[in-house]
């Protein structure tokens, strides 16, 4: 990887020495890199960096840092196989659930994955999530479907499990506060997302001249897109936007205007559930080819203030795969005090999925010659990504089938500043009281 090129830096982003303080951080040994095994010895990190992944995350000016993320390699034991995740928690006891959903949703997949490979060699079926006669089959398009098939399951089935879990956890008020979740899972040339609210991924591809091209994989799953809204006002939830902020529309409870919800999924927020928000991730994927170089992962404190290029360019131009995560932070703290002086900083956290094993910019002329791209396209306006309004997302949940129509390009975002909960004044009693019900609605 090549070292970060002047056209970067003449557009206000990081310089590697304005972080040089952080190099310590870097250059810890692996017994204070926040690693641990977790289920069929996988090796999990909440923060860090390996040969392939790069994390951080960044307290913002708005309290306690509700932002969470991990990475587990080995994933269900198998060694090509990678999960990651980033978590962005909001309302009062957001913190807690971000890094609650954080510890508990891999391991539940984890064991998810191993329930589904049990019963289907009870059935007698291929076993699509693992398997010498799948793996080595000649019908690509039939592996794919059958191995989207049932991690799409597993996915959703875990996402509910734990959803249902936390709304009886009584040591965590979920009522009025609750968290994102953007999650991808890569097992060998297959990227399966799977994206509940409203943060990001984005892949790095290269394009036909080599240069560099993001591809976004998620949909910023806003309360005004078309397909949710419906959803919600079918339920009897509203959704509108304040005077204050015409551009962020929320999610609000019939009668009251009350909690204002900027998302249209989350973990938590019981008490909307009833009223159409809900903990079903939209699942996709992505086959992977020899021009994807990396996956970025990224809560809203990002994407509020960069837009997918900006994102892909500092991740390319960092010359140290481990700094990469830091650099993307540190041009989005500098992207808030310059856009929006006024507001406070939101959380950020970051993770960045290399998807080769070798550097994919060897030196600083193969960002500066041809594959470069050029000053307009470094200077996207962040009002051109606002302007993004009402779209479809692709028919990934409600049972059908999964074809490779689900690889797509999602939008490329939409209206994301200010969206900070408007939380009501409930009491803690009432609250768990509303969470047991829906939990046990949802079980019958």
């Amino acid at each position: 990887m090549g070292a970060c090129c002047s056209i970067e830096i003449q557009y206000g982003e990081s310089r590697e020495d304005d972080i040089e303080e952080h190099e310590h951080y870097y250059k810890v040994g692996e017994e204070q890199n926040h690693v641990r095994t977790g289920d069929n010895g996988a090796i999990v990190r909440v923060e860090g960096f390996s040969k392939t992944v790069s994390m951080f995350t960044q307290q913002g000016r708005k309290g306690i840092n509700q932002d969470a993320m991990t990475v587990w390699e080995k994933f269900i034991g198998e060694k090509d196989t990678v999960f990651c995740g980033v978590f962005d928690g909001h309302g009062p006891s957001g913190h807690k659930i971000a890094r609650h959903v954080r510890d508990n949703l891999p391991s539940k997949l984890s064991l998810a994955i191993k329930q589904s490979r049990l019963n289907g060699r009870l059935d007698g079926d291929i076993d699509v999530a693992a398997g010498d006669n799948f793996r080595h089959s000649n019908d690509q398009e039939s592996r794919h479907n059958a191995l989207v098939s049932s991690w799409k399951a597993s996915l959703v089935k875990s996402f509910k499990q734990l959803d249902g879990e936390l709304g009886l956890d009584c040591t965590i008020d979920s009522y009025c506060s609750g968290t994102t979740a953007v999650n991808i899972i890569r097992q060998d040339d297959l990227l399966i997302i799977a994206n509940l609210g409203d943060s990001r991924a984005v892949l790095c591809t290269r394009g036909n001249k080599n240069e560099l091209v993001p591809v976004q994989l998620t949909t910023d799953l806003k309360p005004d897109l078309a397909s949710e809204a419906e959803r919600i006002k079918n339920c009897r939830g509203r959704v509108f936007a304040l005077d204050e902020e015409p551009d962020v529309y929320r999610v609000w409870m019939p009668d009251e205007d009350v909690p204002g919800l900027a998302m249209a999924r989350a973990f938590g927020d019981f008490c909307l559930k009833d009223y159409g928000v809900i903990s079903v991730p939209e699942v996709t994927y992505r086959k992977l080819t020899s021009d994807d170089e990396f996956v970025v992962l990224a809560t809203d404190g990002v994407w509020d203030v960069l837009t997918n290029m900006e994102v892909i360019r500092t991740v390319a131009c960092a010359s140290k795969r481990s700094m990469a995560a830091k650099l993307v932070i540190n041009r989005a703290v500098r992207a808030w005090r310059s856009k929006y002086p006024g507001s406070k900083i939101d959380d950020c956290a970051v993770v960045c999925l290399f998807l080769k094993n070798r550097p994919f910019i060897k030196s600083k002329s193969d960002i500066s010659s041809g594959s470069s791209l050029n000053q307009v396209e470094l200077a996207v306006s962040h009002s051109s990504r606002s302007s993004v309004r009402s779209h479809g997302i692709p028919d990934s949940l409600n049972g059908g089938s999964v074809d490779s129509r689900e690889e797509y390009s999602a939008l490329k975002g939409v209206s994301r500043v200010n969206s900070i909960v408007k939380l009501p004044r409930f009491t803690r009693g009432s609250s768990q009281g509303r969470k047991a019900k829906h939990y046990e609605d949802v079980q019958a």
